[in-house]
């Protein structure tokens, strides 16, 4: 395998596969993972000790641990297993009429897009798609479709911070006062950004904010949350309601709504304060070092890739975190990529001790490549993704 990263050994990853696929589900630090073990044993030791008496105060300690790492206060913070669920839960709460409109862009997350279309159809209500280019110029060509999009009927604009298949920072700060002037509140899915871009919730001012403690902040599987601004705390419930909900208009609050929708394993939420302060540990500087390392390695690898197949850059550097993606061309008569279906060629680059992300897209190619950064990649394991690429395009 090309050469390994000094950092490599503290994640439990196969060393004998280059995993430049951080983004899809994140991977954790060997010692947190033994955070976790433990509080599992002690919650299974004693079930009802951990699950009913010292569990608000674990998930309150958890909450002020992230709040300070995410410029929020603690109680506007609610802990979700994904990012995906924080979306549901937003949309879920909206109550749409005929003829309303939800708006995002092009590069939306799939999955989030498919849940904008279940509660427009329930309701009568549409989705408008603002058509962002990729390769893009910069920020203005975010901005631009968007608010040239928003017309009498939006209710809310659902914005990516960070692209999943495009890997763009969108100038989210621009946008959500933009929209708020216009009166749209704005739902930011930041699914990535937590980790790989600083944040300040309170001074970013949108209604509602989720992310992913899961993938950058290296957390367990399962560690994200859901900010809602106080103001609007009284509108969003869970997409699982129970003991928490209360109908008395001083009863149970927005967070505790949260806090308990059933027996779950809490384990990855309250890891959440190990992770942030294992990963700060790991470099001098703390966590801008690691961001700006892992954004100095995600450019490098995409100047590999785009010296590989002679094009230029599709986005300015400062659009990009610790992911990147580069458009394909059109693959040779004959070569791998030709013959192989989306998950057979993602397969072909498995089996040959890479694993990377391909997403579909309208480019001549039909999709483009993705990369991620973490502090457990290397230089080499690019330079070695390139050559497979080169080989599979012919």
């Amino acid at each position: 395998m090309a050469g390994r990263s000094p950092f490599a050994h503290l994640w439990p990853l196969d060393p004998a596969v280059s995993y430049l696929n951080h983004g899809s589900f994140g991977a954790c630090p060997r010692a947190v993972l033994e955070r976790q073990s433990a509080l599992r044993a002690a919650l299974e030791r004693e079930p009802v000790d951990f699950l009913w008496r010292s569990l608000p105060g674990r998930l309150a300690a958890a909450r002020d641990a992230l709040g300070a790492f995410l410029g929020a206060k603690p109680d506007d913070l609610a802990l979700v297993p994904n990012a995906t669920t924080g979306v549901n839960a937003v949309l879920r709460s909206l109550e749409l009429g005929a003829g309303d409109e939800l708006l995002t862009t092009s590069h939306v997350y799939a999955a989030c897009r498919k849940a904008m279309e279940y509660v427009a159809t329930r309701a009568g209500a549409r989705v408008v798609v603002a058509e962002v280019p990729f390769p893009v110029p910069g920020e203005d060509d975010v901005v631009a479709p968007v608010l040239s999009a928003v017309t009498s009927r939006t209710r809310l604009a659902l914005l990516d911070h960070v692209t999943s298949p495009t890997a763009l920072v969108f100038p989210v700060e621009r946008l959500v006062a933009a929209l708020r002037e216009r009166g749209v509140e704005t739902l930011v899915d930041g699914a990535h950004a937590p980790g790989m871009v600083p944040l300040d919730l309170d001074g970013l001012g949108a209604a509602f904010y989720t992310g992913n403690a899961h993938k950058w902040l290296c957390a367990p599987k399962g560690a994200a949350f859901l900010h809602v601004r106080r103001d609007l705390q009284q509108t969003v419930h869970p997409t699982v309601i129970s003991h928490g909900y209360s109908t008395e208009p001083d009863g149970a609050t927005f967070r505790a709504e949260f806090d308990w929708t059933g027996t779950a394993d809490p384990t990855p939420w309250l890891c959440v304060g190990d992770a942030i302060a294992y990963v700060r540990s790991l470099l001098p500087g703390g966590w801008p070092e690691v961001m700006a390392a892992n954004h100095a390695l995600a450019l490098e690898a995409r100047t590999l890739l785009c010296e590989t197949l002679g094009t230029a850059a599709p986005a300015p550097a400062a659009m990009i975190g610790s992911i990147a993606s580069v458009p394909l061309p059109a693959p040779a008569p004959g070569s791998p990529a030709e013959g192989l279906s989306h998950e057979g060629l993602l397969e072909w680059f498995r089996r040959r001790g890479v694993e990377t992300w391909l997403t579909p897209w309208p480019c001549a190619g039909g999709k483009a490549i993705r990369v991620s950064a973490q502090l457990y990649n290397a230089r080499g394991e690019y330079v070695r993704l390139a050559e497979l690429l080169a080989e599979a395009l012919g």
